[in-house]
């Protein structure tokens, strides 16, 4: 008796190749040459599977392989392969099911039992199968299976963040199910974080009650700070708040959620409950943190914003002068809400004066900070002056932070300006400090130079990405009218009259002029017959 594997094999094949087979007779009106076709198939069919049950199916899988591309195999020698084998277990994920009566676990374990699985291989198929659907559910089963593998808190965590992207819960719940046991804090941080970006707070906080005695996760002070700060961050601030006091009994807050819920209302831009919370808690006997303060400044700038713009720094100057009097410290971030809401408002001056007064404070700039000032003064067309921030943020040791998103922000702001020149200048900048230009960068300045009429830059620029290895795809763009050469009219010079002409030109002068002193007759007058 021939062994499982070739059983399964010749099974799939002869299934596969008939069915193929009778698809080509049905649409071709010479059966008899697809039926000879198919027995030379079946010859060399039989041929294969002699040679695979002679020389083991490690050798016989690599030789199926060459004849069919939806079942390639690929060694794990390097990041290509692990690339290779992922996109290969995508392909095969993204499958139509229909199309198939093997369920997706079997035709795995048949088709990549070569295959050793890691974290980057299982993380890399699942974002190149972001469609594959609850198909993804067999291929957790095929790793579960696989006895090269064992599932970890990352592995499983992986899991949780696909199904979450689709608000897939019931797949998240056989997910953890399987996982019990195993699942750790990534596990947990994942899934609270998907319920509450999902806009689901109450499965959050059924699921929160449960998950102890369902998957195995251990209720303590800290996942209750996860999942206060979770919600809160995605507003649901009442929730947080009604959960905190309803598990006073088992487990007391402590100022660190105290300050998380304060900024949860803020995030709302709802100050009277934070005000509220913050009256109970200074009757409790807990004391605010400069957290709770920030985020009470940083919702007083946000309403002055949208209401009445002129009233910010006098109600920020409230906010400031309760933290001096309770004496709280002000911190980097406190400087940073004032600075970003004091630049939204086009002040860049009075953010600039308070940046060069953050050391009467004991505080310094951190890279947050010179990022707003530098946009700031990018969109109040002070381009020299956003030049040297950027200088000095490097010389403060920041370097880092200037990054491909930090230099595309600021090209973007140029180019809005109709800064375009400016822009090719921290262009140059970006590569020059190792920022490798991705296509956002090329497209967008390529598009505003194609705007400008300046067509030759903005095909050196095209070449360029091409050159880097950019693929950069050459679109229509629109110049602008203003822009845009306007065709020259060409002036059409008077010819010189001959003398027949000219006498021609003033008998007709002369007989206008006699017949002006004639009387006209009246319109309305009729001649009587």
């Amino acid at each position: 008796m021939p062994p499982l594997p070739y059983l399964h094999l010749r099974r799939f094949f002869i299934r596969s190749l008939s069915s193929s087979s009778y698809l080509s007779a049905s649409s071709s009106s010479s059966s008899l040459n697809e039926a000879s076709k198919s027995v030379v198939l079946r010859r060399d069919l039989t041929s294969v599977f002699h040679h695979f049950r002679r020389r083991g199916p490690a050798l016989g899988c690599s030789y199926l392989s060459q004849l069919s591309l939806s079942h390639s195999f690929f060694s794990e020698s390097g990041e290509n392969d692990v690339d290779q084998s992922s996109q290969s277990l995508a392909a095969e994920l993204l499958k139509d099911p229909d199309l198939d009566p093997l369920p997706i676990t079997k035709r795995l374990q048949l088709c990549f039992s070569h295959v050793k699985p890691n974290p980057e291989l299982i993380l890399n198929t699942l974002n190149f199968s972001s469609e594959a659907g609850r198909t993804v559910l067999g291929f957790n089963e095929w790793l579960i299976s696989n006895p090269d593998f064992h599932h970890t808190d990352e592995t499983i965590s992986y899991f949780v963040d696909y199904f979450g992207r689709r608000k897939d819960f019931n797949s998240i719940h056989e997910v953890l199910a399987k996982g019990s046991g195993i699942s750790g804090a990534k596990t947990l941080r994942s899934t609270i974080d998907r319920f509450a970006r999902a806009g689901r707070p109450t499965k959050l906080l059924s699921f929160f009650e449960t998950m102890e005695k369902n998957y195995g996760f251990k209720r303590d002070k800290e996942s209750i700070r996860m999942v206060v700060e979770k919600l809160c961050e995605n507003g649901y601030a009442s929730h947080a708040e009604k959960m905190v006091k309803d598990l006073a009994h088992e487990f007391f807050p402590d100022e660190a959620i105290c300050d998380t819920l304060i900024k949860g209302w803020c995030v709302n831009e709802k100050l009277d409950e934070a005000k509220r919370l913050a009256g109970e808690m200074y009757r409790g006997g807990f004391e605010l943190g400069t957290t709770a303060y920030n985020a009470l400044l940083d919702c007083v700038c946000k309403l002055c914003r949208k209401k009445d713009p002129f009233k910010l720094q006098s109600e920020a100057e409230e906010i400031l002068v309760e933290m001096d009097c309770r004496g709280v410290p002000r911190n980097v971030e406190t400087f940073n809400v004032l600075i970003n809401n004091l630049c939204k408002i086009r002040k860049t001056t009075d953010a600039l004066n308070l940046f060069h007064r953050m050391g009467e404070w004991g505080c310094h700039p951190n890279a947050e900070t010179f990022l707003i000032l530098i946009k700031s003064l990018y969109q109040a067309a002070r381009t020299g002056e956003g030049d040297e921030m950027i200088d000095r943020m490097r010389s403060a040791g920041y370097a880092d932070a200037l990054d491909k998103k930090a230099y595309y922000e600021f090209l973007k702001i140029l180019c809005g300006i109709e800064r375009i020149d400016h822009a090719l200048i921290v262009f140059a900048k970006m590569k020059k400090d190792g920022c490798e230009p991705g296509i956002k960068t090329y497209d967008l300045l390529m598009g505003k130079l194609c705007a400008h009429n300046r067509l030759d830059r903005a095909n050196s620029l095209f070449n360029e990405a091409q050159k880097r290895g950019v693929p950069v795809t050459p679109k229509a763009y629109q110049v602008e009218p203003r822009y845009a050469k306007k065709p020259k009219v060409k002036k059409v010079e008077k010819k010189r009259e001959t003398l027949p002409e000219k006498m021609a030109r003033k008998r007709r002068r002369l007989k206008q002029i006699r017949l002006s002193f004639v009387k006209k007759p009246k319109k309305t007058m009729r001649r009587a017959f």
